[in-house]
Parts: structure tokens; sequence; C-alpha cells
């Protein structure tokens, strides 16, 4: 059965929206993971709701992830059995309500040494046990002839065998996008380029917030009877505007952490099977994920004092991938293998009261934290994507006790299938293979029947994707469509910049007013390696 038609997604019917004077229940600032997962949540409720986003949706952290659907392994080393339960059960959840942008994967632990085995075994057959029956499937002991054919291009030497065990994996801005596309289906009203300015108070209370439509430069005041602070890293910059009102001194809640990832072809990881090595270097696990026609390396844990909006990966950091890569891949990439690179920065919370000067963030919590101010302005941070939707859920909870608003019964994202999620095709390539329209499950026909479809742009993006892009999923600039819509920045930066003039060509018709691609490729050459930075 074909999905109903998506609707149009106009910004100036979200502006007009935005502009009338309108008391919402619930105000959100910020649209990456957590954000955009309290949208839906509330709306689900009945509430109304109003998110708006400085940059793009999932700009920021929420699309710059290793993209992995996990309980986090290396937690239980730790001790932190909630944690991974909770995760382990939200990854069943995110399976089921969005099958066309997360799918299970199988992955290989290599062992080396004579006690790694049995030890990591161990830890995995625990996770097996937390999954219970969420779990995707058995962890297996392979031999190492088992190894090498999960893992082609393994290093050999010292081989002794492996540890196959599942998670799973999805295209992070990819589900942003769905989750404000459905929350949008709901009812609830989100925008993009319309950054928080100020906060309203009425009285020591905040009442609401003041945004700029950063198109227009007009300023609009959204009144609301509970504000939520969900900006991630930046979430200390919204609390000083509640200082600033109120002449508190709030101590920063985030402290940064710069993680960096490397894509290189698929060559390096032929196969079915992602690789996992559970102890590096510096004491981090390090991936290799196959990855919509890619492999995925990564990631470190460097600690930062800044907040840049686009973070660029230090030199050391990309070599210590590549160094811990050759040490486990026969066939080792170098430099001039990257065909894009990233760095997100993980909003880690420190604990209340630290000023031990401490500059490590390995130790620093990967919980979610929901912290009210004296003025009523909720904020959350920290945590990570498998959990958004139990997060919401906790963030809902506190708004309930706080007396925001009147308590209503939670589960109703449990069961909520995402936009593109109705019958899904149990033999679509998914995450592994390269984008197609496989990528937009049961709404597939309708990007086809678009202007279009059949003029293929490269790498697989048609004339009608970027179409679709512009038309129903709230994309304003070629960055929008060429990292986010598609993920061609993230998969060959210098392809993308190939193809910057096309869709900009289209963005310019669809959206009439004039798009150049010049501002793109500024952003291109942070992603952009040794192959982008050559062409």
């Amino acid at each position: 059965m074909r999905a109903d038609r998506p609707a149009l997604i106009p910004r100036e019917s979200l502006i007009a929206r935005l502009a009338k004077p309108e008391r919402y229940d619930l105000a959100i600032v910020g649209g990456g993971a957590t954000g955009l997962g309290l949208a839906l949540d509330a709306v689900l409720r009945g509430f109304s709701v109003v998110l708006i986003e400085a940059q793009d949706f999932a700009k920021g952290t929420s699309s710059r992830t290793t993209k992995l659907v996990h309980g986090g392994v290396r937690y239980l080393a730790r001790g932190n059995f909630g944690l991974v339960y909770e995760a382990l059960h939200e990854r069943a959840n995110l399976l089921r309500n969005a099958p066309h942008i997360a799918q299970p994967l199988p992955f290989v632990v290599p062992t080396y040494k004579f006690w790694e085995g049995p030890f990591y075994g161990l830890g995995l057959k625990a996770y097996d046990l937390l999954a219970g029956s969420s779990g995707l499937g058995p962890t297996k002991f392979f031999n190492r002839s088992e190894t090498l054919h999960a893992l082609p291009n393994a290093q050999p030497n010292g081989l002794r065998g492996g540890i196959e065990y599942w998670d799973a994996q999805f295209d992070d801005a990819r589900l942003a996008i769905t989750l404000a596309r459905t929350a949008h289906a709901k009812g609830a009203l989100l925008v993009n380029y319309c950054p928080a300015v100020g906060l309203l108070h009425e009285g020591a209370h905040v009442a609401g917030l003041v945004c700029e439509d950063r198109e227009t430069g007009a300023r609009y005041q959204v009144r609301a009877r509970c504000v939520v602070n969900a900006t991630g890293v930046w979430v200390d910059q919204l609390r000083k505007f509640d200082d600033d009102a109120g002449e508190r001194a709030t101590s920063p809640m985030v402290q940064p952490s710069q993680g960096v990832h490397l894509v290189v072809d698929r060559d390096f990881l032929p196969g079915k099977h992602a690789l996992m090595v559970p102890s590096t270097a510096d004491g981090r696990v390090l991936f290799a994920v196959p990855w919509l026609g890619k492999v995925i390396l990564g990631t470190t844990d460097t600690p930062r004092s800044d907040l840049p909006l686009d973070p660029v990966p230090q030199r050391q950091e990309i070599d210590f991938i590549l160094r811990e890569a050759a040490r486990y891949l026969h066939r080792a990439p170098t430099r001039a293998d990257i065909r894009s690179q990233w760095a997100g920065l993980r909003p880690l919370v420190k604990p209340v009261g630290d000023e031990s000067g401490d500059k490590s963030t390995k130790a620093l919590s990967r919980e979610h934290t929901i912290v009210s101010s004296a003025s009523g302005l909720i904020t959350v941070t920290g945590g990570k994507w498998t959990t958004y939707r139990a997060m919401a859920e906790d963030v809902m909870e506190r708004i309930f006790e706080l007396g925001k608003l009147e308590s209503a019964p939670a589960g109703a994202t449990l069961s909520q299938p995402l936009l593109g999620a109705g019958n899904p095709n149990a033999s679509q390539p998914g995450v592994v293979a390269a984008p197609g329209l496989h990528s937009y499950g049961d709404e597939a026909d309708w990007v086809g029947a678009l202007p279009g479809a059949e003029v293929n742009l490269g790498s697989g993006l048609t004339e009608a994707m970027v179409r679709f892009a512009i038309r129903h999923e709230f994309a304003r600039t070629v960055e929008d469509v060429l990292a986010r819509r598609s993920r061609l920045l993230m998969l060959d930066a210098a392809r993308a910049v190939e193809l910057a003039p096309a869709v900009a060509k289209i963005l310019s018709e669809e959206c009439r007013f004039n798009v150049q691609p010049e501002p793109f490729y500024a952003v291109a050459g942070i992603y952009g390696g040794a192959k982008a930075n050559a062409a």
C-alpha cells in the first residue's frame, strides 16, 4: 500500500504560524535528537508545541555520530547496567518504529591474546542477557578462519579468533528530519534557521522566548507555559539569557568533548560485519562500520573549551584513528584514502560543583541530565541518540512534577511509526548499502513521482530527491541537502563539491531566491580529507 502523500512544508506558512499571538503549552529550543524527540512526545500527548532551531535540524552533534544504535558495550565494564538495559530496549523501539532508517548489524571483535576471547565473550553474553527478548541475535565465538571470513581485511598475524555480537546502525540526520516531519504532521510547529535571541519573563518566571528568522531578520515573541532548553552542547548559552534577566550566576553544565570520524572506501572492510576494538591505546572503543556504501572509522575523545559550529578534526586525532586502524586492518587506510572526515562535540555533563581542574572527558557521564532554574527554565543535555525517546519521556515527567503542564499518559511514542515506516520491505538493503530510494521507506514512490526522478546528478542523488528535500524536509541550503538530507558530504566530500552547483540551481528554482554554492565550499573544506582538498 502506498503511503499518504507527504505534506508540503513551505517556510512561509511556518513563519506565518510563528507570527500569530498564540500561547503554546511547550516551547523547545534546539532541533537535535533531544528537542525533536521531545516535540513528538509532547504533541502526541495533546499539547501545543513550538520548536525553534538556530541552524538546520541536526546541524550539530546529532548528525555527526558513529551512526550506531547501541546499548553501549563499554558501559558494562563500568558497571552501568541500568544505562545499558535502557538503551538496548530503546534500540528495539527504534528498529520497530523506523525500519527504513535503522537496521540490525552484526559486529565482530577480533581476538589476538589468549585472554581476550573469554573476557570479552563473557561481557557480550551479559549484553545478550540485558537485551532479553529485545536481543537481535546471540553472541557467537568464531575461530580464526570464521573471523577472517566475516572480516576479510582483518590483520591475520597473531589472530586467534573473534566474537560476533549484534547491535544496530542508523542514519542519524535522516532520523532527525523524519522526527521533525512526523511531529509537524501531528500538529507541532517546527522552524529551522530561527535562533532564540532572548527569553521572555513575567516577573521572576520564564514565559516564552524571542526568536529571529535568519532569512529575513524579523523577530517574533513566542509565549509558552513551559520553555525547554535542548540545545545540546550550547545549553549554557541559553541559560545565560535566563541569568541576565534575574542577575543570577549559573555554573556551566557542559564539558565539550570532540569525537572525530573518518570515511574510507568499502573495500577496507568488505563483507556484512562491522569491526569493534574494545580498547585502543587511550582506552576508548574503535569502530570500523560499513555505512551507506563506505566505511566509518572512529572515534576520539578530545576535551575542548570552545564551541565552534563546525569543529575541525585535529591532525593528531586523524593520525590516532589511522594508527589504531592499521593495527587491526591488513590493508590499512592512509590520509590519501580519506573520502570525508568530521568532528562532533559531545555535551558531557559536569558533576555539580566539580572544580577539580581535571581536563579528561572519558569519565564524564554519558547519561542525560535535566535541571530546572529558579525561573522555571528546564534544561536537558547529555544522553545519546539511542535513548532519545526515553529522554523525552523523562523531560515530560519533570515538567509534570514542576506543575508546568497537567500530567498526560506516557507511552504514545512507543508504537508511533515515523513517516516512511509503513509496510517495510524485508529485502531492503538497509543502511549498509549506498543511499537510494530505499532510504525513504514507503515514501519512495512519491519521491520517484517528482520532476527530475530520471535525472541522476551523481552518486545516486537525483533531482527529484533534492526537490523532495526542499518541499517536504525543511531544506533551505546546499549544505542541508548534501550533508543531512542526502549524506554525500559525509561520504565523499569531493563529490559533494562537484554536485553543489546543480543543487544550488534547484534550490533557486524551488525557493524562488538566488542560491549560490560558494557558502557550501567553506564547510566542505572541513569535511574534505585528502581527496576533497585535491578537488
